[in-house]
């Protein structure tokens, strides 16, 4: 029998078969079209047998796909990436299936030109106004010519950004640089050495291992001061996807470009970009590069005097004449240790995974009243998974949480937070969610437990903050429940979250070092924060540049663009210091646009952090623990979703419109 037939609640990872996808999902499909029949069937045309209904739509569906499309991110093998590239086109035409169908759509324009919004709740009007708009903007208008048009592009794309991601982790899990002599190592801690022999030692090979995945790339880029391992991995690192072979993804970005600019045309937009910016925060393309330029105007001359001390120090210790790419990080490292004193290595034995985890626990306890109860009992789809009960302060169930740490061969790099299982109010039942945090943290290795760098630190916070969005979501409905909101809104949750890790008074519930258990002392703590600033100017820049990159693939038409590396050179030379590589592209290993959902959208992380910083300003007038503050925050911003506009909702919460300066003066760049 196939499990995800049943009415599952816990995903029954264990019981799976791969084979089980594909049958499942088909026959959701058949059974979310026989639920838009019913739609369609009825006499009288309202807003709840309408519009909610078509939200509640689809229910089993979406559950498995979830489960599914996370395992092909998470746990990923050939038959499951064979099985998404055979169903990315069918659920493309389920997609266009209702927001093509002319019937549907009539149904809906129906509800929304005839009801009186006034007897709608403001959820309600919201989702009203969605889903209107979803069919306007999905070509609900276009002939039917236009439709089939569009229906091809949307299969197309489908494809493409499958196969971006593919070519990427195959480029990724390919490489691997083999060290048989120590002497090459010097300068990597001896934990940094260990990982790397239990590495080579669980593929049957003598030496230290060094791969693509973050944590074993960028320990060598730190800290290694064999500067020729430096350049090698680091270009290695820069040709992923770009070696005019079978995975690459050159031609791949063309047609992704390409096509998205035809279906905004098809659509009414001038560009991919206005397209999507249409339902963002920022509105436009203008708003979204004012933006931008108005902060590398402010940034750029701060980061070129960074960059020059930089390459003064890297002279004045090592006679490097010229910095390069595989420099930056190794003497940025070296220069924090010199000015700051501080030294990421002698921070790590204070952030255990375990203990940093359970810091965002207790920090979440004191602000939002949760309490999360490790639960060995529930299925997971790796050993290294645990998951966590989370409840309130009354024992209420509130979500339950997967948390999966470490790299693995299947498993995407970088760090992401998901839900298997949407929060919303169906049949006056409260559906809890199933939220999953994923990131790429170093391994235990002997008689060690997973040491983070302070980067870890925050972005475990990161993720926890978007994991917060979703866990105490509490809407009715789901298409407008936890992170579903406008994409520039999205990273205020996560972002904010990270400003914990730079306080005394946060830092003191779970930085303790994980032999002595002695509490990090207060002049780490102030070493910390005198150098949160350091190169700010620099990383802001870089931050920038990419999100440049990002709006200029997508705010023009694409057709005289021949060559990915060339037209991003082109970009991205103003806005760096440092001699381009012709043998490196970094757009050919952007999975943020041309895999994820940040097309267009990759300024919003710079967007959010004026909403972050603004918001957190608030939380150190009143007291970073303060129940009031926390409260607003709560019900304003975490449970709401995307349930009213996001600026109205930060207003609620703020009392006003968010301001720059407290970024600038956050980041000591005023």
């Amino acid at each position: 029998m196939n499990v995800l037939f049943s009415d599952f609640d816990y995903a029954p990872f264990n019981q799976i078969k791969n084979s089980d996808y594909l049958t499942s999902i088909r026959h959701g499909i058949n059974e979310l079209k026989s639920e838009i029949d019913t739609i369609l069937s009825n006499k009288n045309t309202t807003f709840k047998n309408t519009i909610e209904a078509l939200d509640y739509s689809g229910l089993k569906l979406d559950r498995i796909t979830s489960v599914f499309f996370n395992i092909n991110a998470a746990e990923t093998s050939k038959e499951i990436q064979d099985i998404a590239v055979t169903l990315s086109p069918e659920l493309s035409e389920l997609k266009n299936y209702i927001l093509l169908n002319d019937k549907l759509y009539k149904k809906v324009k129906t509800v929304y030109n005839l009801t009186n919004k006034n007897s709608l709740s403001n959820e309600e009007n919201t989702l009203l106004e969605n889903t209107y708009k979803s069919f306007l903007r999905n070509g609900a208008n276009l002939s039917n010519k236009d439709k089939n048009k569009l229906r091809k592009l949307d299969i197309m794309l489908g494809k493409l950004s499958l196969n971006f991601g593919q070519n990427l982790l195959k480029e990724t899990n390919e490489y691997e640089l083999l060290i048989s002599d120590e002497k090459k190592l010097d300068g990597l801690s001896h934990d940094h050495k260990e990982a790397a022999k239990m590495l080579a030692k669980s593929k049957n090979k003598k030496g230290w291992l060094f791969t693509l995945d973050y944590p074993s790339f960028s320990a060598l880029i730190t800290y290694c001061k064999n500067r020729s391992l430096r350049k090698e991995i680091t270009i290695a690192f820069g040709q992923r996807a770009f070696k005019n072979n079978e995975s690459d993804n050159q031609k791949v970005i063309l047609e992704i470009i390409n096509l998205r600019y035809q279906k905004a045309i098809l659509l009414g937009y001038k560009s991919y970009s206005e397209y999507v910016l249409e339902e963002r925060m920022a509105k436009n393309t203008k708003n979204v590069m004012n933006f931008l330029e108005d902060l590398v105007e402010k940034v750029k001359p701060i980061a070129k005097k960074e960059f020059k001390v930089l390459e003064n120090y890297a002279k004045s210790i090592d006679n490097i004449d010229n910095l390069e790419k595989w420099d930056i990080s190794f003497y940025t490292e070296m220069y924090k240790k010199h000015k700051y004193d501080v030294d990421q290595e002698k921070l790590k034995p204070y952030f255990s995974l375990t203990n940093v985890l359970n810091g965002a626990f207790e920090i979440s306890n004191k602000l939002y009243g949760l309490n999360f109860k490790k639960n060995s009992t529930i299925d997971t789809y790796n050993d290294e998974v645990n998951t966590y009960e989370v409840k309130d302060e009354k024992n209420n169930f509130i979500a339950l949480l997967y948390t999966d740490f470490h790299p693995r061969k299947g498993k995407r790099g970088g760090a992401w937070m998901t839900s298997y299982k949407p929060q919303y109010i169906f049949k006056n039942n409260n559906q809890r969610p199933h939220i999953s945090i994923v990131c790429n943290f170093t391994r235990p290795i002997k008689n060690k437990p997973s040491l983070l760098t302070f980067n870890e630190v925050t972005t475990l916070f990161h993720e926890f903050g978007h994991a917060l969005h979703g866990i105490l979501a509490n809407t009715k409905f789901k298409s407008l429940s936890g992170t579903n909101v406008s994409w520039d809104f999205v990273e205020l949750p996560s972002q904010i979250f990270e400003n914990w890790c730079y306080e005394e008074e946060a830092l003191n519930i779970f930085a303790f070092h994980y032999k002595t258990k002695k509490l990090i002392p207060i002049e780490l703590i102030n070493k910390i924060k005198e150098s949160a600033n350091y190169n700010q100017a620099s990383q802001t820049l870089r931050q920038l540049s990419l999100a440049i990159l990002d709006m200029n693939w997508h705010n023009i038409n694409p057709i005289k663009i021949k060559s990915v590396k060339e037209y991003e050179h082109k970009i991205l030379k103003k806005l760096t210091f440092i001699k381009d590589l012709n043998v490196t592209c970094t757009s050919t290993s952007f999975s943020h646009i041309f895999q994820g959902g940040y097309s267009s959208g990759y300024y919003s992380y710079k967007w959010a952090e004026v909403l972050d910083a603004d918001a957190f300003e608030y939380f150190k007038e009143k007291g970073i623990f303060n129940k009031s503050i926390a409260s607003k925050f709560k019900d304003n911003i975490l449970s709401k979703g995307g349930t009213q506009d996001p600026m109205d909702l930060y207003i609620k919460f703020r009392g006003r419109k968010p301001k720059i300066n407290a970024l600038l003066n956050r980041a000591g760049i005023s």
